[in-house]
């Protein structure tokens, strides 16, 4: 275990973000850890100390996240494992939400993720060696969740990028991870992590329904510990050969063989027609 390594956790100050930089100092780890106010993070995981380096960060801001890297890199000399976590959920049908309502959510959970990705690769081209998570969600490979139309778009989007992402950086000894999150034991669907359609429309019942399941049922009750998630993330970082795609969670698994099942019946079924349309 190379405990020389250098993290840096973006969304660190809750969630699955401050499990992982608390397992990562416990272990020995140098951590870099942001997040919007620095204050919740001191509170959180104490003062900065020789391995600890908590920075405030915007990460819809292109310009703040280059120099909040710039300033990890010359504090530690280096970063070796990036984890892409900041996000928030937003619950809305597609006729719901507003437009500001859908580009904020883009502009964090997809724009942040490539500021940072952006920003963190030429110091790990230069190195010739780093691996990259970015934290999606199952949304992200099943959006059959009513009312979360656009969390999992920007939620897909992650794992679309971090697949081209992992073939543009291979030949730099560079892994790229997208990791498909179930239902975990964090304050995600807290208020302070979760956002709600500002004018519902009532006609929307399936929505609703989903809406309330979520904040009223399962928050509190995920069958999944965010502390054995870190510990997964952990291992698999020092992996010679990591996966591209990463679920956590047995529910995540369900979810993903459902989609694949699915998938695979539209396929056979409709097989015949979707490929009459060569050129003969």
């Amino acid at each position: 275990m190379n405990t020389n390594n250098v993290w840096l956790v973006t969304g660190a100050s809750k969630g699955l973000g401050l499990s992982l930089v608390k397992k990562l100092l416990a272990k020995g780890y140098r951590v870099i850890a942001t997040s919007r106010t620095i204050g919740q993070l001191i509170q959180q995981i104490g003062d900065p100390s020789e391995n600890f380096l908590p920075l405030q960060m915007t990460i819809t801001d292109n310009e703040d996240v280059k120099k909040v890297i710039k300033s990890g890199v010359e504090h530690f000399g280096r970063i070796d494992v990036v984890v892409n976590n900041a996000g928030y959920g937003q619950i809305g049908t597609l006729e719901e939400l507003s437009d500001e309502e859908v580009k904020n959510n883009f502009e964090v959970n997809v724009y942040g993720s490539v500021n940072v990705i952006r920003n963190v690769m030429p110091y790990l081209r230069a190195q010739h060696s780093g691996h990259v998570f970015n934290i999606a969600s199952i949304g992200g490979f099943s959006g059959g969740f009513a009312g979360w139309g656009i969390y999992c778009a920007t939620k897909f989007a992650v794992a679309g990028l971090t697949e081209s992402f992992a073939q543009e950086v291979q030949a730099f000894g560079i892994n790229a991870t997208v990791v498909y999150p179930g239902y975990f034991r964090t304050d995600f669907l807290s208020q302070d992590s979760v956002k709600i359609a500002a004018n519902p429309i009532e006609a929307y019942e399936a929505a609703r329904q989903s809406e309330e399941l979520h904040l009223k049922e399962i928050n509190g009750n995920q069958p999944n510990d965010p502390e054995k998630a870190a510990d997964v993330l952990i291992e698999v970082a020092l992996l010679e050969k990591p996966p591209v795609h990463l679920f956590l969670g047995a529910d995540a698994y369900d979810t993903a063989y459902q989609k694949i099942s699915l998938v695979q019946k539209d396929m056979a079924y409709y097989q015949a027609l979707g490929t009459s349309t060569a050129i003969i």
